[in-house]
C-alpha cells in the first residue's frame, strides 16, 4: 500500500461512511469516493488503481444495502439479478478499457455525468413519485437489460461514479419503478457491475486491498443506514437528497478543476 497518512487515511474513511449512505438513498456515493480516492492517494499514482480501490470498497456497502432493501421493499429480485448478469458482462467489458485512463479525463466527464442527472431530474418534478403500475413486459425488461445492464454496466467499469444513480433514473423510467423501489432494484444490480469490475481490476492488479479492507467497512455501515433512511422517508426525500448530492458535487469538482 502506499505511503498515505493517519490523517487522509480518516477521511477517506469518513468518506466511505458517508458514499455509503448517499449510495444506498439514491446511488452515486462514488461521486464523492472517487474523487476522495484521486485525492488522497500520493502524486503519481495510476488513476486506475483509485478506480480498483472504490470498486472494492464499493460492493461491500452496496450487498449490505441490498440486503437490507430485500428484505423489506417489494423488489423482484429475479428481475435484478437478470438485468445484473449482462452488468456483469458490461462492467467487465469497461474495467477492461479503464486501465489507460488518467484523472484528468475522469474528472471533467464526471462533471458531466452530474450536470446531465441534474438537468433531467428537475426537469421531471413527478419522475418517480408514482408507485409502479404493475409487473414489468417483455419490452420493458429487454429495455432495462440492454440499458441498466449492459450500457450502466459498461460505465460502471470504464468510469464508476454515478452508476447508481443512473441505474436508479433508468430503472425507474423503463421498469416505471417509484424511486425507493428502483433504488432497491438498483442495489442489486450495483452489486453485480461492482462485481465484474473488481474481478478485472483484481486481475490487473490495481486494487489496494488492505485500504480498501478498511474503508469497505465504513461504507457497509453507511450503506445499511442509508436504505433504512429511504424505506422509512420515501420518495421525495430520495429525490431531495439526490438533486442535493448533484449540486454539492458539480460545485466541489468545479472548483478543484478550475479555481483550486
Amino acid at each position: 500500500m502506499p505511503d498515505i497518512s493517519l490523517a487522509v487515511i480518516v477521511v477517506l474513511c469518513v468518506a466511505a461512511l458517508a458514499a455509503g449512505w448517499i449510495d444506498a438513498v439514491v446511488g452515486g456515493g462514488g461521486l464523492l469516493l472517487l474523487p476522495v480516492l484521486l485525492l488522497g492517494l500520493p502524486a503519481g499514482t495510476p488513476a486506475a488503481y483509485a478506480l480498483g480501490t472504490n470498486k472494492a470498497v464499493a460492493i461491500v456497502g452496496t450487498s449490505g444495502a441490498a440486503v437490507t432493501y430485500a428484505r423489506k421493499a417489494p423488489v423482484d429480485v429475479r428481475l435484478a439479478v437478470r438485468v445484473g448478469v449482462a452488468a456483469v458482462a458490461g462492467s467487465s467489458a469497461g474495467a477492461f478499457l479503464a486501465a489507460g485512463m488518467s484523472t484528468e479525463v475522469l474528472k471533467p466527464l464526471i462533471m458531466v455525468v452530474l450536470l446531465g442527472v441534474a438537468a433531467f431530474v428537475i426537469l421531471r418534478p413527478a419522475f418517480g413519485t408514482a408507485p409502479a403500475t404493475g409487473p414489468a413486459t417483455r419490452r420493458q425488461i429487454l429495455a432495462a437489460i440492454g440499458l441498466a445492464g449492459l450500457g450502466i454496466g459498461c460505465y460502471d467499469g470504464l468510469i464508476g461514479p454515478g452508476t447508481g444513480t443512473f441505474l436508479v433514473l433508468a430503472l425507474t423510467a423503463v421498469l416505471h419503478l417509484d424511486l425507493v423501489t428502483a433504488s432497491a432494484t438498483a442495489k442489486i444490480v450495483n452489486c453485480c457491475t461492482n462485481a465484474g469490475a473488481l474481478a478485472m481490476f483484481a486481475l490487473q492488479g490495481t486494487v489496494l486491498w488492505r485500504l480498501a479492507a478498511l474503508m469497505a467497512l465504513f461504507n457497509l455501515a453507511g450503506g445499511m443506514l442509508g436504505a433504512h433512511t429511504a424505506l422509512k422517508k420515501g420518495s421525495g426525500f430520495v429525490r431531495v437528497v439526490l438533486l442535493t448530492v448533484v449540486f454539492a458535487l458539480v460545485a466541489n469538482i468545479a472548483y478543484e478543476q478550475w479555481l483550486a
